[in-house]
């Protein structure tokens, strides 16, 4: 008998994975690979909390809103307590933006060459229905000199500056998904064993799909460039599927080709996602992946940062859709120009 049937591999740890590959960069010295680690184990206890949330009564409303005037969850502040504190903890990072707080999160370590924007909890209202959620996170070198705290110009920076991104999907399993540039790989977690192993390995995207996401309950409010657009979708057959946690919606798109939108409306003519820590990272990530993303007229990772919670349009997915999406748009704009 074969004595390896008996114990067959269990797979590539996220740790391993990452020691691997950081000997593709002959001047890497760890600290990206450590901050890595770090967000992994945050995401292992924010698993832990979303999973017991029912039977220990942190599931629901907390009682105030974040700096976007959203109702948060107590869900929504744990999670931002635990990826503050391992980023804190982890000695990597000076200085953190968050979707749940209004200014720049000084971490004392003024050693550390990162910033990171995130959003811990993307979808945390979904929660009390066990719909799936996630975080997202941005990783920039920063600009300023070690020594000091991080500025606003550190955090400032345009999407194609982007060192890694990622997100962590919070479903039937959990996956931590990421890049630092050299393609995208998905992890899932193993419970028991407390791992991420590797299981989608070198993701890459479909060029079209059959899959339109929108909230098409705002269709009202929505420019005649996306409503014909969306009308183009139908026509062409395509299946509308909507979960409204960002997350959840962008990685099912990734795997099977379609396109996710939050256009830019009546009520939202910004758009409503914020770019330093929702649209970028997801950007990085699907340009890795052979895909596209855009604010209607634009990359997306060219957009230049004004703010910290800058809101932008977003178009993101299969490159055929999302050119086919910057058409209706293009056209719309023609349009209005010509009525002028």
């Amino acid at each position: 008998m074969d004595h390896n049937k008996l114990a067959l591999p269990v797979g590539t740890t996220l740790d391993r994975f990452i020691m691997r590959k950081q000997e593709d960069f002959p001047y890497a010295t760890g600290e990206l690979s450590q901050l890595l680690r770090d967000i992994a184990l945050a995401a292992k206890i924010v698993n832990r909390e979303i999973n017991r949330s029912g039977l220990i009564d942190i599931a629901g409303a907390y009682g105030s809103q974040n700096i976007q005037g959203e109702d948060q969850q107590k869900l929504d502040v744990i999670a931002n307590i635990r990826f503050i504190r391992a980023l804190r903890n982890g000695g990597e990072v000076c200085t953190i933006i968050s979707e749940e707080d209004e200014d720049m999160i000084q971490t004392g370590n003024n050693q550390g060459k990162y910033v990171v924007a995130i959003d811990p909890l993307d979808g945390s209202s979904n929660i009390d229905v066990n719909v799936s959620i996630g975080t997202i996170f941005s990783i920039y070198r920063r600009i300023s000199p070690t020594g000091t705290e991080g500025t606003e110009q550190d955090c400032l920076q345009t999407g194609t500056h982007q060192v890694a991104a990622g997100y962590v999907i919070y479903g039937s399993s959990t996956m931590l998904v990421y890049t630092t540039g050299n393609g995208v790989n998905g992890f899932t977690y193993e419970n028991s064993l407390g791992e991420f192993f590797l299981s989608h390995p070198h993701i890459t995207t479909p060029k079209t799909g059959a899959i339109y996401s929108i909230n098409e309950g705002s269709s009202e409010y929505f420019s005649e460039g996306t409503a014909a657009f969306v009308a183009h979708c139908k026509q062409q057959g395509y299946s509308a599927r909507y979960i409204g946690s960002l997350v959840a919606d962008f990685h099912r798109n990734l795997l099977k080709g379609g396109i996710y939108m939050y256009p830019a409306t009546k009520k939202a003519p910004n758009g409503k996602l914020r770019l330093m820590y929702e649209c970028n990272a997801l950007a990085f990530i699907v340009e890795q992946a052979g895909g596209k993303s855009s604010n209607g007229r634009s990359r997306t990772l060219e957009q230049t940062p004004q703010s910290l919670h800058e809101r932008s349009p977003l178009f993101i997915g299969s490159t055929e859709l999302v050119e086919k999406a910057e058409e209706f748009l293009a056209a719309e704009y023609s349009d209005a120009l010509a009525s002028l």
